[in-house]
């Protein structure tokens, strides 16, 4: 076994002469370099050179290049940085040694289902099936991490059976993103900056994997979500995300084989007890059970902590200045319950907008979101008034996610294909927030 970057070669010698073969005909005829491209790649090979392998080819060192918009320093950082992360999480040996925890088997979404009409392999992710909260209660960050690193691993080696069985260099990846079932659960922050994060890891790790992002079945919160993760998007990566109407089915098969392709999208593939999702080869995720989650896992240690005295109240105000944004919450408390509530504060009196009761925090953390369909200052109450003997302590935290979307809009109508994010919204059976 060789690393070859962002490639591992299980390849026998004669199978890499051929592939070597391919290369030159894929170089010479689909992928036309630039002059400037070529001499970008020969200096970013010689910076380089003693982490280089055998099997490195221009088209790989093509790919760290383009990742860094061909700054070949960067690049070359890019690559270090890269190559020492592999080793620190030994990434060589994930596919024979690593098993991922029996959670993530079951509740971490998605798949891979087939292949697209070049070959590259097809993932469907059930985004909106995804616990993320569960699964961060329930699995360890390196574990997390290596199960996506996993999943990569494993789609290098798939590209190389693809090539051999094809003739001709093979690689990219078609993700179908079904954001069904996506509410504002999904704006949980840990979990969100999580996601981002294994994102983030991937695309640092394996420059260039993604061919094109199909995302289906668009919430109405898309671009609050987007406007969110627009930061860590590239304008290469925007590139490839298509968001499609509702008539996505025939727009996937203009890319996807339907023998290649789950019946639930469109395609033929079923599983042998009718299930058009293709639940044996693409996990649907689903709540996980309390039963899965670690003892020791931390999610709160970067909140606030505030104590509530016995017979009082601790407010929190929050200031809401577009119509339609969103407030959200999420706290703990330790050893025991609490009331909570939240109010709107109109003409100095506060009115209720989520009833106050009583909450076992100190068992399972709460968190939630309200859509505040008016401007103006709401209040996030914890009420100990009913205790009399203990005060009580919480980690919180709370935030408004504007619903101003004007300076992403633009941007977001740009990823919808034939029309606009107002034209596909309208038509789009979405959760209603």
């Amino acid at each position: 076994m060789a690393v070859v970057g962002t490639r591992i070669s299980f390849l026998s010698d004669s199978d890499r002469i051929d592939q070597n073969n391919m290369a030159c005909k894929v170089q010479n005829g689909e992928v036309q370099r630039s002059p400037k491209e070529e001499a970008a790649i020969k200096q970013f090979r010689e910076k380089v050179k003693d982490l280089l392998t055998a099997d490195h080819d221009d088209h790989v060192s093509w790919k760290w290049l383009k990742a860094r918009d061909f700054n070949v320093n960067k690049a070359e950082q890019m690559f270090r940085n890269s190559m020492a992360y592999r080793e620190n999480m030994k990434v060589d040996t994930l596919v024979q040694n690593y098993k991922p925890p029996e959670v993530l088997t079951k509740y971490l979404t998605g798949g891979f289902c087939g292949h697209d009409k070049d070959g590259s392999p097809v993932r469907i992710e059930p985004y909106g099936h995804l616990d993320m909260k569960g699964i961060m209660y329930s699995a360890k960050k390196s574990d997390l991490e290596k199960t996506k690193l996993l999943q990569c691993e494993l789609t290098l080696l798939d590209w190389e059976e693809q090539s051999r069985k094809r003739g001709k260099r093979v690689d990219g990846l078609t993700v179908i993103f079904d954001m069904e079932g996506v509410s504002s659960k999904m704006l949980w922050r840990p979990g969100l900056q999580m996601y981002l994060y294994l994102v983030k890891v991937l695309e640092d790790n394996y420059p260039e994997m993604m061919k094109r992002m199909f995302v289906i079945n668009a919430p109405r919160i898309f671009p609050i979500l987007y406007k969110i993760c627009r930061p860590l998007i590239s304008e290469d990566m925007k590139n490839k995300i298509h968001v499609l109407g509702g008539d996505y089915k025939s727009h996937l098969l203009k890319y996807i084989d339907a023998d290649q392709l789950p019946a639930i999208y469109g395609g033929d593939l079923k599983d042998p007890d009718g299930n058009p999702r293709l639940a044996s080869k693409v996990c649907q995720g689903g709540e996980v059970p309390e039963s899965y989650f670690l003892k020791d896992q931390d999610l709160f240690s970067n909140m606030e902590c505030v104590t509530v005295p016995r017979g009082e109240k601790f407010c929190s105000e929050h200031m809401v200045e577009k119509a339609g944004s969103l407030l959200r919450w999420e706290f703990k408390t330790e050893e025991y319950d609490i009331s909570f509530g939240v109010f709107y504060e109109e003409d100095g009196e506060q009115k209720p907008v989520v009833p106050t009761i009583r909450v076992n925090s100190h068992i399972i953390p709460e968190d939630g979101t309200y859509t505040c369909e008016k401007v103006g200052k709401y209040v996030l109450c914890f009420d100990n008034s009913f205790s009399w003997t203990r005060s009580k302590t919480i980690h919180f935290m709370a935030e408004v996610i504007s619903a101003e979307i004007d300076n992403v809009k633009p941007e977001i109508d740009t990823l919808i294909d034939g029309g606009n994010w107002n034209s596909l919204a309208e038509k789009l059976e979405a959760t209603k927030m």
